[in-house]
């Protein structure tokens, strides 16, 4: 039996589906039909025009983006797919806060979906902190069918596995 460490918490039945798709040697073909292609932002310019982007569209009223990058240092073995980090530093008498978003370097290869959930995924991180029901339904709402991208990207770290990719 395969273990599939980023589909645990998901139901048995699913996890067997999936287990199916490998033994069948499957797993490929149904994600290159669901996530054809690759996107086309390859710099951290890119990515952070990307980001202020999708802030633009849906929250406007959020605080400003400072910093989008690809970050070569996040990698699974940290359990880290993006960052959201908020650095606070004094100047004079003012408290000076800037909001920076890093994703891991591997989604430079990966389906416009894929890029787009974590994106959308540390965004709503900036008006909910907590993985909570309001922080789903916000990325949801900033991006229709989350939850399935969710999954598939999940899928798609499990292929990576079995490919041996680091």
């Amino acid at each position: 039996m395969t273990t599939l460490k980023y589909l645990q918490a998901y139901p048995a039945p699913l996890q067997e589906q999936v287990r199916q798709l490998i033994a069948n040697d499957q797993l490929s073909a149904y994600l290159e039909q669901r996530y054809p292609g690759r996107h086309a932002v390859q710099s951290d310019k890119a990515l952070y025009a990307y980001a202020l982007a999708l802030k633009q569209e849906h929250l406007r009223n959020a605080p400003a983006i400072d910093k989008v990058l690809f970050d070569n240092r996040l990698d699974l073995t940290h359990r880290a797919l993006g960052l959201h980090t908020t650095i606070s530093r004094v100047q004079g008498g003012n408290l000076k806060s800037k909001k920076e978003i890093r994703i891991a370097a591997l989604f430079k290869e990966a389906a416009p979906a894929f890029l787009r959930m974590i994106v959308v995924h540390e965004l709503a991180h900036f008006k909910e902190s907590d993985h909570n029901k309001a922080f789903y339904k916000l990325c949801e709402y900033m991006m229709p069918g989350y939850h399935q991208v969710e999954f598939d990207l999940r899928v798609y770290l499990t292929w990576r596995d079995l490919q041996g990719k680091p």
